[in-house]
C-alpha cells in the first residue's frame, strides 16, 4: 500500500510545522498546499476517550497549560488556543481530533498516524484510531507508526491490511528496534533517527522488503546524504526545502 508513494516520500512532520503551529489543521492544510506527499501526526486519548492530535503528553508547550492531555475532556481541550504560541496570526487555532483530520484530509493525502500512548500503553488508543480509519474507509491511505510495538500489534489486529512503521529511538536505545529482533513485528517500514541511518541499515531493511523512513530531517545536507543512501522517505518540518532537495537529487 506504500508503493504508490513517490520515493523518497516527503512526510510533513506534524504538518508544515516550520511555517504553522504543529499538529493543527492549518499546518496540515499548508503542507498539502506546499506539495508534501504525506502528512504525519501524533494521536493520543483525552480523559473522555476521544482521539486528539497533539505531540506532548502535557499541554504546556502548545496551549500554555501544564495539564496533561489524558486529564482533560475533549470539550476542555477544544477551548484551548494551540496557535498563539507559534504566531499571533494563528491565535485561536484549536487542537484537532483525529476524526477532523481524516474528514478534512483523508482523501487528499496520505497520513502517518503515530500512536503516542507511551505513558498509558494499555489504553484504547490503537482500537479507537483504527475504528476511525475504518469508519471513513481510509485503510489504503494510512500508515500507523509507534515506538511502542504493542500498540502496532493491536492496531494490526483491527486493520490487518494497514501498513505499520516501527519507530526506533536514537542510538543504543533503539538498537533492538533496528536489529533482527525488530523484524519479528513484520513491519512495512522502519523509522530510524537520521544519525543512525547507514548504507548497511538501508540495504538490510530493503532486503527484507521494508521501507526506511527517517526522522526528523530539516537540514539540506542531511537530506542529500539520505537521498544518496536511497532511503524511501523522510519526515521534515519544512516540506518546501525537502521537495527542492529531492528535485535536485533526481537531476544528478
Amino acid at each position: 500500500m506504500l508503493t504508490h508513494l513517490p520515493r523518497p516520500t516527503i512526510f510533513a512532520h506534524r504538518g508544515a510545522s516550520r511555517h504553522a503551529p504543529e499538529n493543527t489543521l492549518a499546518a496540515f492544510e499548508l503542507a498539502i498546499q506546499q506539495g508534501a506527499d504525506a502528512i504525519e501526526l501524533d494521536a493520543k486519548l483525552t480523559a473522555d476517550g476521544q482521539v486528539v492530535v497533539i505531540h506532548d503528553q502535557s499541554l504546556e508547550r502548545t496551549a500554555a497549560t501544564a495539564t496533561k492531555v489524558k486529564e482533560m475532556t475533549l470539550s476542555q481541550i477544544k477551548a484551548l488556543d494551540a496557535g498563539s504560541h507559534f504566531d499571533c496570526a494563528f491565535r485561536g487555532e484549536p487542537i484537532p481530533t483525529l476524526e477532523e483530520v481524516l474528514v478534512n484530509f483523508g482523501r487528499l493525502t496520505y497520513i502517518n498516524i503515530e500512536l503516542t500512548n507511551y505513558t498509558s500503553i494499555l489504553d484504547d488508543l490503537p482500537e479507537k484510531a483504527a475504528g476511525l480509519v475504518k469508519k471513513y474507509g481510509l485503510q489504503k491511505r494510512v500508515l500507523f507508526s509507534s515506538f511502542n510495538p504493542v500498540a502496532l500489534v493491536r492496531v494490526r489486529r483491527q486493520l490487518p491490511d494497514c501498513p505499520i512503521g516501527l519507530l526506533a529511538f536514537p542510538g543504543l536505545s533503539g538498537a533492538l528496534a533496528r536489529s533482527r529482533l525488530g523484524w519479528l513485528l513484520s513491519y512495512q517500514a522502519l523509522h530510524p533517527e537520521l544519525r543512525d541511518v547507514t548504507s548497511a541499515l538501508v540495504e538490510k531493511t530493503h532486503r527484507r522488503g521494508a521501507r526506511v523512513h527517517v526522522y526528523t530531517v530539516n537540514q539540506v545536507q542531511d537530506m542529500q546524504r539520505l537521498f544518496a543512501l536511497k532511503v524511501d522517505g523522510i519526515f521534515t518540518d519544512d516540506p518546501i526545502t525537502a521537495l527542492q532537495a529531492r528535485s535536485l537529487a533526481k537531476e544528478r
